[in-house]
């Protein structure tokens, strides 16, 4: 890590918070005008796709009406006006010419044509990629010529129609919807399958609307004259031709063929000749298009380029204030801890909070020196005491001033056992800081561990005349190590004792709460101060100032408590009452088990 940050801690270029910010507000400015241009180039292209569909839609709608047109006339005599309604709806600019490319009508004033046409109007050869309703035959049905029917044919042929929807509407439940050809013929729409269809036609003689009518019967004679003429010339066998205007079977193609040119020859005088269709924009183009010139292509780049020196001018200006403050921590992060200073805090963002989680943990940081301080000095004050003690009585016997008799190997074995008691006391909780403090939980009966621990304190108590008693509601069952659970009982039991005046009262209280096991030990002693109840749980902290080990133990015991519950993954605190009394609270998460160990 120190290798890492050298040369005084500057970091290499693409460790840098400035660079990486700095590439990732380019890479974020070329995604977005990428994003941008693509974009725009979809949004462009559905509008085109859109128009060009719209422009297909019109000019099919101009080379529809300019064919039902040509089948209704015979000449281009009268289509100016078509022309101008159809330009002025389309907003087009719409040309007839003849196939050498004079001029027949046009919308407004003469412009230059394209070179290719739009379509050839013909309606003998209309195209049916145009037309759908045009047959393979190229022949639009609205070119009818001599089969138009006359009003009294047709009238005749609807009071037929009249009488056949008696039928129908009893045979299907309502009347058939009609239709009429362009020539003026009448059909009935029929629903279903072809077997329902044949059978209706049947039941209600549909057959009497197929009979040609006068007028149809002269045309066919006319068309049968020119197709036998046909067949003749190809040497194919003769063929009569109905209203259908279809032949299918052996060699029908060839038959076809006949009848397709001889209803083009028996039409075309009554058509308007073929004609060149050209339709282009008001403005004479071909097309309407998009501007793709050098200098809108400049444009866009000068707005990208543009984009991309405001996000890196941004950029630097934003990653300079926020590196800054970031130094100004690091800095301070590398100055030895006597040396700790403060952070600023400037901004009240992210980084503010930043540098004042800094600061407390500077001041948490002193706080835990100091603390490593006075544990040090209280560690040696602890253990010079009994050390000296014995110290001194052994020189004294070496020096003939003392006997070695039992109170003189009582005394030392005293010093002994304490200085043992604050090693042990040590090494407890250098094992809990060191994440060693192991632990062997099993369902444990509270009200069996109560009055086990009680049990073994009830002669000192006794001794010192204070009453000991336990109250468990229930049966509490909580899963612990029973050995650590009493050592921290024991602990605070000691220390009740050693406060608590004759005839005071110390009890040991079990009760559930909220899904955990509360544990309460109580007494009626000196009490302690409010003031130093947030230190009650330090490590050799104790109420007799004098630091009397007469008075009072190692100052580790309540420490080690805490330890031990935290351990267990519960909690403890205290209350206190000078010159009444003191309670210690420990909460710890229940356990329900068939079969818990009593103690």
């Amino acid at each position: 890590m120190g290798t890492e940050a050298g040369d005084g801690g500057r970091l290499p270029p693409h460790r840098s918070l400035l660079v990486r910010l700095l590439a990732a507000s380019i890479t974020i400015a070329v995604c977005s005008v990428a994003a941008t241009a693509w974009l725009a180039t979809r949004t462009a292209t559905n509008a085109l796709q859109q128009e060009q569909g719209q422009i297909l839609a019109n000019d099919a709608r101009i080379y529809d009406t300019l064919i039902g047109y040509a089948a209704g006339h015979t000449d281009w005599s009268e289509v100016k006006p078509t022309l101008n309604r159809l330009a002025e709806q389309t907003r087009r600019h719409i040309t007839l010419t003849t196939q050498d490319r004079r001029p027949v009508a046009t919308s407004g004033s003469i412009t230059t044509l394209p070179t290719k046409a739009s379509a050839l109007v013909d309606p003998l050869q209309a195209d049916p990629a145009l037309l759908p309703g045009v047959k393979t035959d190229g022949i639009d049905p609205r070119a009818v010529g001599p089969y138009r029917l006359p009003e009294a044919e047709r009238e005749e042929l609807r009071g037929r129609v009249a009488t056949l929807q008696t039928c129908l509407r009893n045979s299907m439940g309502s009347p058939a919807p009609v239709v009429e050809a362009p020539g003026g013929r009448p059909s009935f729409v029929i629903t279903g399958n072809n077997s329902t269809r044949e059978k209706i036609g049947a039941v209600c003689g549909l057959y009497v609307l197929d009979a040609p009518t006068r007028t149809e019967t002269r045309a066919l004679d006319q068309l049968n004259v020119l197709v036998g003429e046909c067949v003749k010339r190809q040497n194919l066998a003769p063929v009569t031709v109905d209203l259908g205007f279809a032949l299918n079977g052996t060699g029908a193609e060839a038959v076809q063929r006949c009848i397709d040119t001889a209803r083009r020859d028996q039409l075309a005088p009554h058509v308007a000749p073929s004609a060149l269709l050209f339709v282009t924009a008001r403005n004479g183009s071909a097309a309407p298009g998009i501007d793709l010139s050098p200098a809108n292509t400049v444009r866009v780049a000068g707005v990208a380029a543009l984009v991309l020196l405001l996000s890196v001018t941004v950029t630097v200006t934003v990653g300079t204030r926020l590196i800054r403050p970031l130094r100004a921590l690091t800095d301070a992060a590398r100055r030895p801890p006597q040396e700790q200073r403060r952070v600023p805090v400037t901004t009240n963002d992210e980084i503010g909070h930043l540098a004042a989680a800094f600061n407390d943990l500077a001041e948490r940081r002193e706080r835990l020196e100091d603390q490593r301080k006075a544990m040090v000095s209280d560690i040696a004050h602890e253990l010079r005491t009994p050390l000296s003690t014995i110290r001194v009585w052994l020189e004294a016997a070496q020096d003939g001033l003392a006997a070695s008799d039992e109170a003189f190997i009582a005394a030392l074995l005293e010093e002994a056992m304490l200085l043992q008691h604050i090693i042990d006391d040590l090494q407890h909780l250098a094992q809990a800081d060191a994440g060693q403090f192991r632990l062997y939980p099993e369902p444990l009966n509270v009200r069996q561990l109560l009055d086990h621990v009680a049990t073994a304190h009830r002669g000192r108590a006794d001794t010192v005349g204070v009453t000991l008693t336990t109250h468990t509601e229930g049966e509490p069952v909580l899963s612990a190590d029973p050995l650590r659970l009493r050592q921290a009982l024991g602990n605070l039991l000691s220390n009740a004792i050693r406060h608590t005046p004759a005839g005071g009262d110390i009890a040991l209280r079990c009760r559930r709460s909220g899904g955990r096991i509360v544990i309460e030990v109580a007494d009626t002693g000196t009490g302690i101060d409010v003031a130093d109840l947030p230190r009650v749980f330090d490590r050799f902290w104790r109420a007799d100032k004098s630091r009397s080990r007469r008075s009072g133990g190692s100052g580790l015991g309540l420490a080690i408590v805490r330890q031990l519950v935290e351990a267990h993954g519960g909690t403890v605190s205290v209350t206190s009452v000078r010159h009444e009394g003191t309670v210690f609270t420990l909460t710890l998460p229940e356990r329900r088990d068939e079969h818990p160990r009593g103690d």
